[in-house]
């Protein structure tokens, strides 16, 4: 299938149609009804997607780009800057608490940044497909 999510969805209802709809034929039409709309549905994101990529407003195509950067930012101090102050802390300040240095919760970081890695790995089957404008 050309969208990964609609074979996990067909999965999921498999079962339950089989019970629903006995004929084969009938079913068989109706998870291809579901995967044409699951599509369509694609392809309509596909194009917001464009829409707002192209906006001259920093408020409508750069909301990937912000996000991208809370989240690179997040990870450069929770990954590298905490712990080298903690290790300062430690070593130069003994009689101050570990504890005052801030922690950064990376429960919701790090999902959010590896889907965005993932989106970057979509980005580069584009970009070797030949799909990728130039700007």
């Amino acid at each position: 299938m050309a969208i990964p999510f609609i074979g996990a969805i067909l999965d999921v209802i498999k079962g339950p149609l089989d019970k629903l709809i006995p004929d084969k034929n009938k079913r068989m039409a109706f998870e291809h009804e579901i995967a044409t709309a699951a599509m369509r549905a694609g392809f309509a994101q596909m194009e917001i997607n464009k829409v707002e990529a192209a906006h001259k407003s920093l408020f409508v195509a750069g909301w990937r780009p912000f996000v991208g950067w809370v989240c690179g930012l997040g990870l450069a101090y929770a990954a590298i800057i905490e712990p080298i102050m903690r290790f300062v802390v430690k070593v130069y300040f003994p009689d101050v608490p570990i504890d005052e240095i801030p922690k950064v919760g990376t429960d919701i970081l790090m999902p959010t940044l590896m889907g965005m890695l993932g989106l970057g790995g979509l980005r580069t089957y584009e970009k070797k497909l030949g799909l990728a404008r130039e700007r």
